[in-house]
Formats: C-alpha cells, sequence, structure tokens
C-alpha cells in the first residue's frame, strides 16, 4: 500500500498506519517490577531542555486591562515551571521505556507541542482528538493543545473502531495523536496522524514530531504563542454515552476548566508535597480536571497505563502516593488485592460513579485511605458537588456513618449552589421550583454557574432542552435534606454505570435488536458485586425463530452475548439474559421499565 503523508519541516505525519514504525515490546509481568523510582538516569530529548532564563510567558494580549486577565488552565504549568522548575511532575515508570520530567522540562515539551500543532496546520478553535491511556502523551496534550489555542478531544480508548469513527467524524478533527497500542481504532482514517510509542526517546515518532515542532518555533519561546483572549473559548470536547444511540460532545470552556481544577484541589487538599496517581483515565471527562488541578498544586503525577493492582499497591507502598480517583469497583479490587496493607503515609481516595458501601468504607479506613465522596457529570467538569463530612460523625457506628457519606452532599466552592427540582417532561422555561428540603420529596438534580458546560457540540436542540429553565439538568433524580444535602434516589436516564463507565441502555438494545431471533428487547441496570452495576437484557424471541431455542435459553444467552461482544464495547455488554413471552407495556405500548427493574431488585 501507498503511504500519503503531510510533511512538516523534516517531519512526516502518516495517513497510512499500516506503515509506521511498530511499537516498543511489552513491560515485563507486573509482579517482577522493582519499586518504582524516579530514573535518574533517563534524559530527555534534546528538544526537551528549556533554554537558559527562559521567558515562561506567552505574548501580550492587543489590548491589556490592568484588573482583568482571561482565566486558562495553560498557566498553571507556565507558574509551576517558574517556581519549582526542577521539582519532579511527571513520572510515567511502569513500562519498558520509562521516563521522568521536572515542570521545566515538561513545560518545554508542551510548548514543543504547541508549535508542532500550529505546524501541521492546527488552527484556534479546530479539534485536536487525542487516543491513548495514562501516559506523557495525554498529559502533555492536556496543556499543548490549549497552548496551541485547539480543542482538546480525547476519546475513549474502550469504544469500538466505529463508535471512534463517528466521533472523529462528529468532532471534526484535523489531527490525530494516537498511542501505539490503540492504532486498530483509527485503521483506515483519512484524519493524519501522529503515533507515540511512548518512549520519550529520540525516534519515536511523537518525540520526533515535539523536537520538529521545537525547530519550527525558532526559539521565539513561549512569547511567540498567542494568548486566548476569550476565557470562554472551548478548552476540551468530551463525548459522553447519555441517553441515545449516538454519544453527545460536550464542550467545556478555558474559565470553567480553571475554576473546576481549582476546585478539585482545593477539595482534595492537595498541594506540592502530593503525589497523584493516575488510575482514572484521562480520557474520561477531562480526567475530571485533575491534569489540571495536579499542576496547580505543584503535584507530581505517576502514570499508569492500564488498571493493575500490583502496580498500584507497588506506587502506594514505594512512590508516596497521597491522591488518586476512582470508581468504587477498582476501590474494591484495590482493598481487595493481596498486598493491601496501610501505607506510611495517608492517601486521599476520590469516589465518583457511585456511592461507596460501608463496608468498602471501612476497608479503605483500615488501610489508610479516606474515602472522599463526589459527584459530577461530563457536563460539569466531573466533580461538582462533595460529601462534606462533620467532625460529629466520627462517633457515629459504621452504618450511620455511611449512610451519611454515600450523599452525594453539597456544591464546590467554584460552583453554583445545587438544586433538587421538581421533575418536568416540558422543555419551556418556565421557572424551576425547589422540593422541600425534607430527605422524602424526590426531584431532578440541576445546577448553573462557573462549571457547567457551554454546549453540547453540533446539538443545539440537545443544548437547549439541557438548559431548560435556566439550569442545567442532570437527569438524576434525588432528594433535598434539611441541611442542605442532595442524595440521589435513582436516575431518570436509562443510563447503566459499570466499574466507572456510562452505558446507554437505548444503544445496547439496538445492538441486540440485530440479532436475527430477537424480535423485542429491552435492558436496565442490575446491581453487580464487582462493577456497581451490569446490564440485564429482557428478550422477547421472534416467533419464527422462538422453537429453535424452546427449552434451550441458556444457549440462547450465550449466543448473543458473543453477537454483543461483536458490537458493543466489553462494559455496555449483557451480563444476563432472560427470555420473557413479552415486555410490560403501557396502553401506547411503551415498554415499562419500571416494571422491569422492580423484577431485577428481587433478583
Amino acid at each position: 500500500m501507498q503511504c500519503r503523508h503531510v510533511k512538516l519541516s523534516g517531519l512526516r505525519i502518516s495517513r497510512d498506519i499500516t506503515s509506521l514504525s511498530p511499537p516498543p515490546p511489552p513491560p515485563p509481568p507486573s509482579s517482577s517490577l522493582p519499586p518504582p523510582t524516579e530514573m535518574a538516569a533517563f534524559t530527555p530529548t534534546p528538544a526537551s531542555i528549556p533554554p537558559t532564563n527562559v521567558l515562561l510567558r506567552l505574548k501580550d494580549l492587543p489590548e491589556p486591562h490592568p484588573n482583568y486577565h482571561p482565566l486558562n488552565p495553560l498557566a498553571f504549568i507556565l507558574r509551576a515551571a517558574q517556581i519549582y522548575p526542577d521539582k519532579v511532575a511527571l513520572v510515567h515508570t511502569d513500562v519498558q521505556h520509562p521516563v521522568v520530567y521536572t515542570f521545566s522540562v515538561w513545560a518545554q515539551r508542551v510548548q514543543n507541542l504547541a508549535y508542532a500543532l500550529i505546524n501541521a496546520g492546527v488552527k484556534p478553535g479546530d479539534r485536536v482528538g487525542v487516543i491513548a491511556p495514562n501516559c506523557p502523551l495525554i498529559a502533555d496534550a492536556h496543556h499543548g493543545v490549549l497552548a496551541a489555542r485547539a480543542v482538546i478531544t480525547p476519546i475513549n480508548t474502550r469504544l469500538k473502531p466505529s463508535e471512534v469513527a463517528y466521533i472523529i467524524e462528529h468532532s471534526q478533527c484535523s489531527i490525530l495523536l494516537v498511542d501505539y497500542e490503540y492504532l486498530h481504532l483509527v485503521a483506515g482514517t483519512k484524519v493524519p496522524v501522529v503515533v507515540s510509542n511512548d518512549t520519550g526517546r529520540a525516534g519515536d515518532p511523537y518525540e520526533d514530531f515535539l523536537t520538529a515542532g521545537r525547530q519550527f518555533s525558532a526559539e521565539k519561546g513561549w512569547s511567540g504563542l498567542d494568548p486566548e483572549p476569550n476565557e470562554n473559548a472551548a478548552a476540551e470536547l468530551c463525548y459522553t454515552s447519555g441517553t441515545t444511540g449516538r454519544p453527545k460532545g460536550v464542550i467545556t470552556t478555558l474559565r470553567g476548566s480553571y475554576l473546576a481544577a481549582i476546585a478539585n484541589a482545593f477539595e482534595g487538599q492537595m498541594n506540592r508535597n502530593s503525589t497523584y496517581l493516575w488510575i482514572l483515565p484521562m480520557f474520561h471527562a477531562a480526567g475530571w480536571t485533575f491534569p489540571w488541578a495536579s499542576v496547580f498544586a505543584f503535584a507530581k503525577q505517576v502514570t499508569l497505563r492500564t488498571v493493575n493492582y500490583t502496580q498500584i499497591w507497588n506506587h502506594f507502598l514505594h512512590s508516596g502516593v497521597t491522591h488518586y480517583c476512582a470508581a468504587p469497583t477498582v476501590q474494591i479490587g484495590i482493598v481487595n488485592d493481596p498486598q493491601a496493607k496501610k501505607p506510611a503515609q495517608a492517601i486521599s481516595a476520590i469516589i465518583a460513579g457511585a456511592a461507596p458501601t460501608a463496608h468498602l468504607i471501612a476497608e479503605l479506613e483500615k488501610t489508610g485511605i479516606k474515602p472522599i465522596h463526589v459527584y459530577g457529570l461530563t457536563e460539569t467538569y466531573g466533580p461538582f458537588t462533595r460529601n462534606y463530612e462533620h467532625p460529629s460523625w466520627a462517633d457515629l457506628p459504621l452504618e450511620q456513618r455511611a449512610r451519611l457519606m454515600a450523599r452525594q452532599g453539597h456544591a464546590f466552592a467554584t460552583a453554583e449552589e445545587v438544586r433538587v427540582v421538581y421533575s418536568t417532561d416540558s422543555d419551556d422555561d418556565a421557572p424551576l421550583r425547589d422540593v422541600p428540603r425534607d430527605g422524602k420529596t424526590v426531584g431532578e438534580i440541576v445546577t448553573r454557574g462557573n462549571i457547567v458546560m457551554k454546549e453540547y457540540f453540533r446539538d443545539p436542540e440537545a443544548t437547549r432542552k439541557a438548559f431548560a429553565g435556566g439550569s442545567f439538568h442532570s437527569g438524576d433524580l434525588a432528594v433535598w435534606h434539611p441541611d442542605g444535602s442532595i442524595a440521589i434516589m435513582d436516575r431518570s436516564k436509562d443510563i447503566i454505570i459499570s466499574g466507572g463507565e456510562n452505558a446507554s441502555s437505548l444503544s445496547i438494545e439496538q445492538e441486540l435488536a440485530s440479532h436475527p431471533h430477537v424480535l423485542e428487547v429491552s435492558v436496565v441496570a442490575r446491581k453487580h458485586p464487582k462493577w456497581g452495576e451490569r446490564p440485564m437484557a429482557f428478550v422477547v424471541l421472534h416467533p419464527q425463530h422462538a422453537a429453535t431455542w424452546e427449552n434451550r435459553h441458556k444457549l440462547f444467552e450465550k449466543d448473543l452475548k458473543e453477537h454483543a461482544k461483536t458490537r458493543l464495547p466489553g462494559f455496555a455488554c449483557p451480563e444476563w439474559v432472560e427470555v420473557v413471552p413479552e415486555l410490560p407495556k403501557t396502553s401506547t405500548g411503551k415498554i415499562l421499565k419500571v416494571e422491569l427493574r422492580k423484577r431485577v431488585a428481587k433478583l
């Protein structure tokens, strides 16, 4: 096959991924990994070394104001490199080619990436797709893309190629930064691809891309880059499943990202002595803004390509980890790992996706891990509420304390008040009415203010509905307690949260219905001891094929699951399948999922 390339100052960006250099060999088995070190012997590429007396300041705005500057989280890395240039900022050791970067070196690499993107033709407002696990590439992109005044578009590595293709097309990405392990997700794309072999060494296509960016800069440095004058310009475009078969693109802003990052650093009590371990994927809701929050706090970040409990505990015990984010399902794996024991330092676990159980809280606390329960959505930059503990809770029995800790709490310091309002099916802009703060009346969670998305990308109708009444509608149902804290009771949207991933029941139903023997299907969430929730499918067989599976429903279940695996991500595949003669419906033919949920609750 003949390759097509775009030439950029001596660097060729491949459009034919079959011609790219092979990836590096896999790392040794986790069990053979030594205690992590900061790899003092590692030498960054020459292009990563900043010049002497580097000026860490962007070009001045055309019309600067003495009492105002546009908020932009890019400022955090410039500030960190100025105040703590030699402090370790980013550690990536559980790989074949470990790397460690100080703030000064990392800032130079971010600058190189910005120039490389501009040299590749990226214009302000363009989307830059990133497909990578937690590694330096995606950490760089959260700063370098903003420095190029572009919009970072992280894509879930767990999706199917067809889903990735849709996001690339819908987002209109102008270039893709792709980790070698996920090249299969972009096979056939016409968008230019820059590949990272995750080595940090010369000869790696991504490193060559950065080197070309440094050359293109002609040593103009940071002052050669234009600042973004509009703090409400798009910063990130993240895709979330929503309740339809197609994912929605959530546009967040520079201002919102700045304020959400500061809130997360404050709420997590992070500072320059903190070490943040990347367990939560950075592609998920911008890593809840922790790519910026950690830098704002001058914290060291340690990246893990996969959720590997041996590696996690290796870092807990030897790297001084103080903070991490993870869903309850991952927390369960952490506390049940054979290596689990109380580390020398205190660790804070930021938990979201589901409320931690009393048993999980107890197990975390036994191992010296303090749970911090937060709540949010992609549309709110990740967390925007926190369960604020009270000193009086410490003396309560565990079960009672756990019930209080399971609440979603109050809004962050930089967010406006979270409210619970009477739900309505109308999309008009009638004033929203608060439910009584009695802990009993169920309503919908709404909020507004600094850390609410700007819009759904290329979907004004969905944006209008989400902002009905002048607030963002979460679709989550909750009660409001007398102390002002909220507690989720159920979800109005049919989202199944499995292992921290959102799966659309409608999307699952669409794929299961493609099985030739399925007449009707409905999917609801069912509790799972490990993943929190997993999909359960209720299926009505097609009359022409019902006889084929008579008294063989277990075999049909296996057949349907195999069919699902070819069309859905693993977290969206049904864990259980039940063949039923009919589905409960309303008089107008709408399936009554509430009846199915009642049935599932008894299982």
